[in-house]
């Protein structure tokens, strides 16, 4: 081996020597900077485990005859009697409006015209209210989109729906 490799070879495992020297620096300082993250993070995996497991638990279970089945027995908690009440009904045509047409109406969204939208809305007023009233409470298909009956909301009256889209005729003129 001649003496310039043999120096290249020195100079190359120095330089080689103090790159690992401060990567190695580099990876103390972050790990020492990141300690206190890591201890919220551990608190936080602990209430992260529990949701998942609440999630991932197994929606049944067997009773088997003989054994006690006692942890079997159904317990009504507050979130299962916060789901089973229903949603309160609006109070009128723009409350109808606000809380369910406009999730659609408010936006364009599925070809229906936006509220305020004269344009749009002056070949559907030119119907008349009676097709109106019927698209909305029945449900509409058309090449421009989909109207879901009642807005989808089933549970809706009549009454407020014919409110809401007299609010939205309003709107429209």
């Amino acid at each position: 081996m001649s003496k310039q490799d043999s120096h290249f070879f020195n100079i190359f495992s120095v330089v080689l020597g103090i790159l690992i020297a401060i990567a190695i620096g580099i990876f103390a300082f972050a790990r020492s900077v990141g300690l206190p993250f890591d201890e919220a993070r551990k608190a936080e995996d602990s209430v992260i485990v529990a949701e998942v497991a609440a999630r991932t638990a197994p929606v049944g279970r067997e009773a088997v005859a003989g054994s006690d089945n006692s942890a079997l027995a159904i317990v009504a908690t507050a979130n299962a009697e916060a789901a089973a009440a229903p949603a309160a009904l609006p109070k009128n045509g723009e409350e109808t409006f606000k809380a369910v047409c406009s999730a659609c109406h408010g936006a364009g969204l599925a070809g229906a015209p936006k509220a305020g939208d004269h344009a749009a809305w002056a070949p559907r007023i030119a119907q008349g209210k009676p097709v109106l009233y019927d698209h909305a409470l029945k449900g509409f298909t058309s090449e421009a989109g989909a109207m879901p009956a009642k807005g989808g909301r089933s549970d809706l009256p009549d009454a407020l729906v014919k409110e809401a889209v007299d609010y939205m005729v309003k709107l429209g003129q």
